[in-house]
């Protein structure tokens, strides 16, 4: 996609981090920007901030574990706009501890929001796309961690595995069926974003006594996160790599730190049928 000017991008997890740097990224490029998430009071705070620079943009409370929301997301993007002509499926949450001690509702809400939340984003936006028989482009967010498995997180590594499969099939599928709709995925790494907090918005389905299980395992994952975010990079710079990707049609937008290391390390494993070596990355 070479012209942004004009067009229309729907931006899910859009009210803090990499989604509203991604927002930005577009309205800077003249496109109209509709901005999703399911915390409302800082999505009104971020659709002010995008509307101040002068763009056209509108928000919608979103929970897009909900196949509804979506579909109601794209609903009133189209009747906004006219259309969709970027969607980013950048959603998402994470809880940390021991695989066998994590409750369920742990499980379920990472696969709900970030599983089902990118499902839902390519069932409601790719038959829009399609469709609408112009140049469009989807952006699913998975990371790094879906490209290998650490210890104490093995919930949100195994739900950005699933993301980044479900993206390459789409690929293959979208090569098939049109050579104006494409998909990129993105794999950042740590950056400065507020998932380390991301349990304010965690639902009450998802919250009842025993959901939350404390644990040294836990808080040490929280705390490594937190740490690490103050210095992770800064959320603009993925959005500088997505709108790149887009422009030049870059499936695998990924990290170039020790993250790359590590994914590599897996893959070493992997070919060579050996036990996994534990590389963090650094």
């Amino acid at each position: 996609m070479d012209s942004f000017s004009g067009k229309t991008a729907v931006v899910t997890g859009a009210a803090s981090g990499i989604g509203f740097a991604l927002a930005e990224r577009f309205a800077s490029e003249g496109m109209k920007v509709v901005l999703a998430d399911i915390e409302e009071a800082a999505l009104d705070s971020a659709l002010e901030r995008i509307k101040a620079s002068g763009a056209d943009a509108i928000g919608v409370a979103t929970d897009v574990s909900k196949a509804a929301d979506v579909a109601a997301l794209a609903e009133r993007a189209r009747s906004e706009f006219g259309g969709v002509h970027v969607a980013c499926n950048n959603a998402g949450v994470f809880a940390g501890g021991v695989l066998w001690e994590e409750s369920l509702a742990d499980y379920q809400w990472l696969m709900d929001v970030n599983i089902w939340g990118v499902i839902h984003g390519i069932r409601t936006f790719v038959p829009i796309m399609l469709e609408q028989d112009t140049e469009c482009h989807l952006v699913n967010t998975a990371s790094m961690a879906g490209l290998c498995a650490m210890p104490f997180a093995g919930i949100y590594h195994m739900t950005k595995h699933a993301v980044l499969a479900l993206s390459e099939s789409l690929y293959h599928e979208l090569e098939m069926s049109s050579d104006k709709v494409k998909v990129s995925v993105l794999c950042p790494e740590l950056i400065k974003t507020g998932i380390g907090s991301c349990e304010r918005n965690r639902p009450e389905e998802y919250s009842k006594p025993g959901d939350i299980v404390e644990s040294d395992a836990r808080q040490l994952v929280f705390d490594s996160i937190n740490e690490g975010m103050q210095d992770g990079i800064d959320p603009s710079v993925m959005a500088d790599r997505v709108l790149a990707a887009i422009r030049s049609g870059t499936f695998y937008v990924l990290s170039e730190d020790g993250w790359r290391d590590t994914a590599n390390q897996r893959l070493d494993d992997i070919r060579a049928g050996t036990n996994p070596v534990l590389c963090p990355p650094v």
